[in-house]
């Protein structure tokens, strides 16, 4: 039952550093610009892991609901995490490219079919700000609130936030940065929840259950989920950013290339290898994960580590062009 050691977050009044590393990176190595654009084969995996989660709707519909919620913990939440991660990249621009910005948000759109719940565009909306707003205080919404820094302090207060991040990744933004609704959300809304009335209309609750209860639980506790802690909360003073480079990133599309990935943002998850070889020196030595069940268990029972565990700065309001 102790306590963490951290009251607050990791005041800094220095830039976030992904900016001048990637100026440096691109003056040494100009050939990285070549790994922009995006990835041809992303919308093909993303519409087979779409079509394979209605697959398993059908497959389902008729099982006890103790094997619904085993299915949606071990199999569908794993896609589900996975297309968020997918949405993710997407919301890069990554799937069509950037002279096509509506067509990706669109494929987020399908893309959020079988997570069950509206979140494509809203996702977009905010994680503009993340990147360029790291740390920012009321800007980045990645970052826990006060509150959740203050209550969630103990061992067991830390895995019941584990278990409850689906709910404060979705409420947090409204608290703490609120936003007008878009059209796009609207849209978004609209569709997703047509589809899941079709689903329920042709199979019943359950497959409704299974792809809600999956994407709740898989972005809870569940080792897929570490890399939301391994991304920026703070193992090492001084270093706000961390990458991973084990095997679970072949399910996430290589979102545990994480400092490679705030340094080109515009880069798709599968080139990101490509620029840790390219640039070695200036990753190499740089603290990373080796484990996210790891970073799990560290970010619950290490008492120095916390929701509190973030960087945070003032940013000033960029201008919209």
């Amino acid at each position: 039952g102790n306590r963490v050691t951290r009251g607050d977050f990791e005041w800094v009044y220095t830039e976030q550093p992904h900016t001048q590393r990637r100026k440096e990176i691109l003056a040494k190595y100009p050939e990285i610009k070549t790994l922009m654009g995006p990835d041809p084969h992303l919308k093909w995996i993303v519409s087979g892991m779409v079509f394979m989660q209605f697959l398993a709707c059908y497959l389902v519909k008729d099982l006890p609901w103790k094997w619904i919620f085993f299915w949606a913990y071990a199999f569908g939440g794993c896609i589900n995490h996975s297309l968020t991660l997918a949405i993710h990249d997407i919301s890069h621009n990554v799937a069509f490219g950037n002279k096509q910005a509506k067509w990706n948000r669109w494929f987020a759109v399908f893309a959020n079919l079988p997570i069950g719940i509206p979140y494509s565009a809203s996702f977009k909306k905010y994680h503009i700000d993340h990147h360029r707003y790291l740390g920012g205080d009321s800007l980045d919404v990645d970052i826990p609130t006060d509150f959740e820094g203050w209550f969630f302090c103990t061992p067991l207060r830390k895995l019941l936030w584990l278990f409850l991040q689906p709910l404060f990744y979705s409420l947090r933004p409204l608290y703490v940065n609120p936003k007008a609704i878009t059209r796009m959300e609207i849209f978004n809304a609209l569709i997703q929840f047509s589809i899941d009335l079709i689903i329920y209309y042709l199979w019943g609750l359950k497959p409704i259950i299974y792809l809600i209860a999956g994407t709740i639980l898989c972005m809870g506790l569940h080792p897929i989920s570490g890399h939301f802690i391994a991304e920026h909360y703070m193992f090492l003073k001084g270093y706000e950013t961390y990458s991973y480079y084990g095997p679970l990133n072949w399910l996430t599309f290589n979102v545990g290339y994480h400092m490679e990935h705030h340094d080109f943002p515009s880069i798709p998850g599968c080139r990101l290898p490509m620029v840790k070889k390219i640039a070695a020196e200036y990753y190499d030595n740089l603290p990373h994960h080796q484990s996210w069940i790891r970073v799990l268990w560290d970010f619950v029972f290490d008492d120095s580590i916390g929701p509190y565990s973030r960087v945070k700065r003032l940013c000033k309001l960029a201008k919209e062009s």
